[in-house]
């Protein structure tokens, strides 16, 4: 293989490595990474390069390690309730303003909402808050911010994760797609259209 083509592969697996670094999404960091890494193994043998074939080695075995762990349940998740005018409730809000306007732009905090912090590992991952209706919660917003957007948040919460909103006496879920995007999202986390809403039974 011509030194040129080499060349080539090693400035792909540098600006895959780059690029990693500009997601926002621990997921695709991890993805894209482990790509550079794949390339620049590739790379390192056709010098060859002992010395870039380990690090990246390595390095690839890793970001698959903690994919493994994404996606298999090794991780530590929580809903934990807390009251809608809670100061760091609304610090958390407030911070993830704008984002929070791209998906539910009329969003508004009521005050007789109930609400939950969503933690990933202990750290903030979003926020679920909605108006109890008897058995059901009405969902006003349904968050994760963009690091753990990929990390299947959601399906844990209405799934495994629900005893916390049964433990409040929530037993089903209602919300109101704004969006071709949301409708497809809450369709992916088990939610069946009736009408303009669309409701989940906790199980």
């Amino acid at each position: 293989m011509s030194s040129s083509t080499i060349e080539v592969i090693g400035y792909l697996a540098s600006a895959l490595v780059v690029a990693s670094f500009a997601m926002r999404s621990v997921v695709r960091l991890r993805i894209i990474s482990m790509l550079g890494s794949v390339t620049f193994i590739v790379y390192g043998a056709m010098l060859p390069s002992v010395p870039i074939l380990i690090t990246n080695t390595f390095v690839g075995l890793l970001n698959g390690w903690y994919l493994y762990r994404e996606f298999s349940g090794g991780r530590e998740l929580g809903a934990v309730p807390i009251a809608s005018d809670a100061p760091f409730l609304e610090d958390f809000l407030r911070s993830h303003d704008s984002d929070i306007r791209t998906f539910q732009p009329d969003f508004e905090l009521a005050p007789d909402a109930s609400a939950w912090l969503l933690t990933r590992d202990g750290l903030p991952a979003g926020a679920l808050i909605g108006r109890a209706r008897g058995d059901a919660l009405e969902v006003d917003l349904d968050y994760i911010t963009a690091r753990y957007r990929d990390s299947r948040l959601g399906q844990w919460l209405f799934g495994p994760g629900s005893k916390t909103l049964r433990g409040g006496g929530i037993t089903r879920v209602v919300a109101t797609p704004r969006s071709a995007e949301q409708r497809s999202y809450l369709t992916r986390l088990g939610f069946v259209a009736q009408g303009e809403q669309m409701h989940r039974t906790l199980g």
